[in-house]
């Protein structure tokens, strides 16, 4: 995980079942594009799952694999499971409260890894620590890009799952 500066915690914002890793500075590598207009990091998250995608035609009527959505388990600072990240795109804490993000920007991610993003949040539901964000990174990408072999007319409707990790920066 990247190693971010740990801010000091307010009393109410730790959860007892787990441990959070309070991020305090963006990292130095930040792509221009991803730098956040006016909001600051508070937590990041390590993700391990998949990019889900399906094979149909796109715009143009070639047979590609479509992305369809992300499956993946959030973890804190100790490795303990904390929240899980699915189709919206959602990441919703264990412990109650999730939130509904829409992409702003995207940099490319290292050789064989999906996108860096900016997202911000359009929704939210419940309470909780994720609750608290306006905005969210995908940063530290490995794997997860489309297969780019298998998809045709004999596989339509078929999906592919493919592994990846990240971090994600929750931002206020």
């Amino acid at each position: 995980m990247r190693a971010f500066a740990l801010a000091g915690l307010a009393a109410g914002a730790v959860m007892a079942s787990s441990t959070p890793v309070w991020a305090q500075a963006l990292p130095a590598d930040l792509p221009a594009a991803l730098k956040p207009a006016a909001m600051a990091p508070y937590l990041q998250v390590s993700a391990t799952g998949v990019q889900i995608y399906a094979c149909g035609k796109n715009t143009t009527g070639a047979w590609t694999w479509v992305f369809k959505a992300p499956e993946a388990q959030l973890f804190d600072a100790k490795k303990k499971q904390i929240g899980k990240h699915y189709a919206g795109p959602t990441w919703e804490r264990l412990a109650g409260g999730k939130v509904v993000g829409a992409v702003k920007a995207s940099a490319p991610g290292s050789a064989g890894a999906i996108a860096w993003l900016l997202l911000d949040v359009k929704s939210r539901d419940g309470a909780g620590v994720f609750t608290d964000a306006k905005g969210i990174l995908r940063i530290d990408t490995k794997g997860g890009l489309a297969p780019t072999q298998g998809c045709d007319e004999a596989h339509a409707g078929a999906e592919a799952r493919v592994p990846y990790t990240a971090n994600y920066v929750f931002l206020k």
